[in-house]
């Protein structure tokens, strides 16, 4: 299969047509190979408009939601970000190429050590991966320019993530509210307090763990 042209006709009619608009997200898409990160027997499925099942009830997600989630940090390059909920290391591989560092967190060890190893393959040589549960994440290594998380919580992000934000700092969550399951970004203010914004209405799975989730 041509894979380079799936990506080309993913990124223009899935993509770029409904408002991501975002050059270094529309080009990264482009490059990287969406099909290496799912089963190879989903392979053909790769690049087209759906989520896909990664093993362990975990899925890979549809490659608007990826690109739109990216474009919504607001990214320059010189970000040290931290991801919880790894997964199958397909959004992983797209934040190594558009920020200085990744760090991130999957508590699911049979998807994070796959994930290693194909990063590490396609030579992503600016990821941390630690397994570990994504409710706490990473204290040691905060604070960051930005936290993307890939998992629904109930009501409110996990208190944590929000600590570990910098000063101007983007987190992107998916919650549950009172009309349904919705991405939300909160931006650190320098007084403190966080900017609130709904952006989408979404699906992931839960994030599960001690602080959010069940």
């Amino acid at each position: 299969m041509n894979y380079a042209q799936l990506r080309k006709k993913m990124v223009e009619d899935q993509i770029r047509a409904r408002g991501v608009s975002d050059v270094r997200v529309l080009e990264v898409m482009r490059q990287t190979p969406r099909h290496l990160f799912v089963d190879p027997g989903l392979a053909h499925q790769a690049y087209g408009d759906s989520p896909l099942p990664i093993g362990d009830g975990q899925t890979i997600s549809q490659p608007y939601i990826v690109a739109y989630m990216l474009a919504a940090l607001e990214l320059d390059g010189s970000e040290k970000v931290l991801e919880i909920g790894m997964g199958s290391g397909y959004l992983t591989a797209l934040l190594s190429r558009l920020v200085e560092r990744v760090y991130a967190v999957e508590r699911l060890r049979s998807l994070a050590i796959p994930a290693r190893k194909m990063l590490d393959q396609l030579e992503c040589s600016n990821v941390l991966v630690k397994i570990f549960d994504g409710n706490y994440g990473w204290p040691e290594a905060a604070p960051f320019d930005a936290i993307i998380v890939s998992a629904v919580a109930p009501a409110a992000p996990p208190p944590p993530l929000l600590e570990q934000l910098a000063v101007g700092g983007r987190l992107l969550i998916p919650l549950l509210d009172e009309q349904g399951e919705y991405l939300y970004r909160f931006t650190r203010q320098p007084e403190g307090d966080f900017r609130r914004e709904r952006l989408l209405a979404c699906s992931f799975v839960k994030l599960v763990g001690r602080r959010g989730g069940r």
